[in-house]
């Protein structure tokens, strides 16, 4: 990859990247250290309402020329809300950078979540929250993080609750947004053809002037619960498994060989373990898949099947039995020379893709204040030896997971 990154802090302490390309194309955006454990007892689902409502107002716009201000010129403004983060960005032909900066800026300084705006968004917040809810294949992998995570600030939806939803109003948004979308909370990212300088000065002169200090309640590392297993009925034709196992941090030194562990478990090829052995062996499930979600202070896999409820029993035992024997036995040399080598190829796919590159790029140097590239990152993969992926396979058995299913 011949992509060029430049990173640069403002005195206000505002991280930046650029990563040049040759596309006409652009994306710049915020990266905020702010997701729903930040939400606060009583405000569950407050991260994921700001990222709704900071589009609705602001001193100098409503919410039309807000929505209008990029999609005018063929744009996009879009939002999202982790556990831990939320990005706020845009997508746009790149000779419009200084209109998408100036916007963003603008949004994350000067909103003012105007009442009856709040009020309206309130009902859509509601309707997409009833709505997952109808997707069980979705609401399952929320519905165990809650019981894995339970006591803790990580152990409710993003979405939230609709007693607390209801609650919330303009003086909460406002505090959230004064509190936690800070320079030293925040970090800048663009991806386009433009000169790094010329993105930064645009920042500096839009964000520079931003001086408030953090104030956010201390995040607790969540306490371990014991595993545990849960059957929902809801009289689904199929049923929706999933298997949470608690895993150790972003910053652990286990991290890349989770990551290709999860890839050779259950990752996207059609040749992971799960899938092979589940699915084109014994026919027992529709579709099999595992992830991976690594926070500041902890993580967690994630394995999910749907399948036949009379398929359950019999696909867990299985599930079982591959993962402990990647926790027991020494992967051969030839295999996992395989699996590093399909893995830095999806990599390396996925790099190609600029909305994959500016999201990686804002959550590096929101998480790391530096930039990991993909040559680093693949280096890191085929480092990781048989037994440093043995070891970290001791995480994943299902001695160690909540299982949840809806069916």
């Amino acid at each position: 990859m011949d992509n060029i990154y430049t990173t640069h802090t403002l005195p206000n302490g505002l991280r930046m990247v650029h990563v040049r390309t040759s596309s006409p194309v652009a994306w710049c955006g915020l990266a905020v250290n702010a997701g729903s454990r930040d939400d606060g007892e009583g405000r569950y689902g407050l991260a994921h309402f700001v990222e709704h409502t900071i589009f609705k107002g602001t001193t100098h716009r409503r919410s039309w020329h807000i929505i209008n201000r990029m999609e005018s010129i063929g744009g996009e403004l879009n939002a999202y809300t982790t556990k831990e983060h939320t990005m706020v960005y845009s997508v746009f032909p790149a000779q419009h950078l200084a209109r998408a900066v100036e916007l963003i800026a603008d949004l994350v300084k000067c909103s003012t979540f105007p009442h009856d705006e709040i009020e309206r968004e309130r009902d859509v917040v509601l309707e997409e929250a009833d709505s997952y809810r109808d997707t069980p294949s979705d609401a399952v992998y929320d519905d165990v993080e809650d019981i894995l995570f339970a006591g803790s600030a990580l152990g409710h939806n993003i979405l939230g609750i609709e007693e607390h939803l209801r609650q919330l109003g303009s003086e909460q948004c406002m505090e959230y947004l004064k509190s936690l979308y800070v320079p030293d909370n925040m970090a800048f990212f663009v991806v386009g053809p433009m000169a790094p300088g010329r993105a930064f000065r645009l920042a500096e002169h839009h964000l520079g002037g931003m001086d408030c200090p953090l104030h956010r309640t201390p995040r607790e590392v969540p306490v371990v619960n014991a595993p545990s297993r849960h059957t929902v009925e809801l009289g689904l034709h199929q049923a929706h498994t999933v298997a949470a196992m608690r895993l150790p941090s972003l910053y652990s030194d286990e991290r890349f060989a989770l990551s290709l562990l999860n890839n050779i478990l259950g990752g996207p090829g059609m040749n992971s373990l799960l899938n092979v052995q589940l699915r084109e062996r014994r026919g027992y499930v529709y579709t099999v898949e595992s992830s991976i979600s690594l926070m500041s202070d902890c993580g967690l896999m994630q394995i999910y099947m749907g399948c036949d409820p009379s398929d359950i029993r019999s696909s867990l035992r299985v599930i079982d039995h591959v993962t402990r024997d990647l926790a027991e036995n020494i992967l051969s040399d030839r295999r996992l020379d395989a699996a590093k080598r399909q893995y830095c190829g999806q990599l390396l796919l996925a790099a190609d893709s600029a909305e994959w590159m500016a999201m990686n790029a804002g959550r590096n140097m929101l998480c790391h204040g530096q930039m990991t590239t993909l040559e680093q990152m693949t280096e890191c993969i085929t480092s990781v030896t048989p037994e440093q992926l043995r070891h970290a396979a001791r995480h994943i058995t299902l001695d160690n997971a909540t299982v949840l299913t809806l069916q």
